[in-house]
């Protein structure tokens, strides 16, 4: 394992190393020649018709905020801005970083298909093109609101599955979810650690996700790449994920290591993902090639990496069909997610989706937005002051610390683990007479994810 980690490391920093380079030096290119390119190119979220050079100069903010935020950003280069900086709405996406952890689920069939898989190495290749299918989501350049202490997320009516997630620590900023149907489980820890960088930020996935399948008991554990957010100030903004994945079979020791490319001169190279599946003895068996952005292909190779002859690339993953010119870039999943069709009976009062600050954004009141963003944040602090006061902890409701601590690449990682509660507080509803809420009135429901109190900003 330390060579593995020994190699993933490396390939980080030479790819950062890298992808920095060269965006340097196309930087001295005029900036329309330089979005010309394909690779580069990344969709204007307000689906302006200004000019290109323009645009990109301009990034999202107006002239005087730019110059403002920059000035106030400055001190916090080299930095984890993860929960230390208050960010204007106006860069926000009607999401939170919890709901945006369900979005690994669209192509959750594909874990359904590596249950059934009696190849072990199938087995790999579906589990492995899960993984990499929630990354068309991910380029999108818009930030995701921070989950508030207890803040909770359900899903329901997507492949058999249900899905709840849980805001379990705040500082640092750490997520827990679960997800479960006929043919899976799915656990994940999430803590992000970032690095302000000045115009760009770096993203390092500190976090543990297991996937064990149902059938034969076998248990994945997935190390994703980091992601670099490029232009967060000045011009436009894009999103890369340079470096290698890893999904280990942790019952047999086989695994998949996929090489994302960084972008290159002129975006060569950008969104390619290459690999290979290796048995428990490091032997390749199976090559995978494709794009995060587009599919996913496999075919079975010899020793030395090659195809073998008489088989043939076969295509395991493709991106499903997006809304043209949506606002947010959002996917046809993305918008199931924040809508109430995917919400269960008895929606907790917690949910994300009851979230006033996030409501009135996706209804384009930024002025509410922000203004309910900035309340929540200050009940959220008094709540917090009220607990220390009583000298109390904060305890989650769906996930129990498990004392376990985790090596990654990028730092130790307390690790939380699904209790079962949340799926003996569903089995009791769905046994009550309760009536069915087939339609939510955002109204009549308060967002409340406060355990020490509801206390309002004075």
């Amino acid at each position: 394992m330390a060579s593995n980690d020994q190699k993933q490391g490396g390939g980080f920093f030479s790819s950062i190393a890298s992808s920095l380079s060269n965006f340097s030096n196309a930087m001295h290119k005029s900036v329309n020649g330089l979005i010309g390119y394909e690779g580069l190119e990344v969709i204007n979220p307000e689906g302006g018709t200004e000019d290109a050079e323009e645009e990109a100069q301009r990034g999202r903010w107006k002239q005087e905020e730019r110059d403002s935020y920059w000035k106030m950003m400055q001190k916090y280069i080299g930095s984890d801005v993860t929960s230390m900086v208050t960010l204007p709405v106006l860069i926000f996406e009607p999401m939170t970083m919890i709901q945006k952890m369900a979005e690994l689920m669209e192509y959750c069939h594909l874990l359904d298909l590596a249950d059934e898989c009696e190849d072990p190495y199938m087995r790999l290749v579906y589990a492995s093109s899960w993984a990499i299918s929630v990354y068309y989501a991910y380029q999108r350049t818009w930030k995701p609101f921070n989950p508030i202490l207890g803040e909770t997320y359900e899903m329901v009516n997507h492949g058999g599955i249900t899905f709840i997630a849980e805001q379990v620590s705040h500082h640092p900023p750490m997520s827990a979810g679960h997800a479960e149907n006929d043919h899976f489980t799915y656990d994940v820890t999430s803590k992000l650690k970032t690095k302000f960088l000045g115009n760009s930020l770096d993203v390092y996935p500190v976090g543990r996700t297991r996937v064990t399948f149902k059938k034969d008991g076998v248990v994945l554990d997935l190390v994703p790449p980091p992601t670099k957010v490029n232009n967060l100030i000045f011009g436009r903004t894009w999103v890369d994920s340079p470096g290698e994945m890893v999904m280990t079979n942790l019952t047999t020791g086989d695994k998949v290591v996929l090489y994302f490319q960084p972008c290159g001169w002129l975006g060569a190279g950008r969104y390619e993902v290459d690999g290979y599946v290796y048995n428990a003895a490091e032997e390749p068996k199976i090559l995978m090639t494709g794009k995060w952005n587009k599919s996913m292909s496999y075919q079975p190779c010899d020793l030395e990496g090659e195809p073998l002859s008489g088989t043939e690339m076969k295509e395991v993953w493709k991106v499903a069909a997006a809304p043209e010119n949506d606002k947010f870039q959002y996917t046809h999943f993305a918008h199931k997610i924040n809508s109430f069709d995917t919400a269960p009976r008895k929606l907790l009062a917690s949910d994300s989706r009851l979230r006033p600050d996030r409501y009135a954004l996706e209804k384009g009141d930024l002025s509410k937005a922000g203004a309910e963003k900035s309340s929540l944040e200050e009940r959220q602090r008094a709540e917090r002051r009220n607990r220390e006061a009583k000298n109390q902890q904060f305890t989650p409701r769906w996930f129990s610390i498990s004392g376990e601590v985790t090596p990654t690449p990028w730092g130790d990682l307390e690790v939380y683990q699904y209790n079962s509660k949340y799926g003996e507080h569903r089995a009791s509803i769905e046994s009550s007479d309760s009536d069915c809420i087939e339609e939510v009135d955002l109204k009549s429901i308060e967002f409340n994810p406060w355990q020490f109190g509801n206390v309002s900003a004075e």
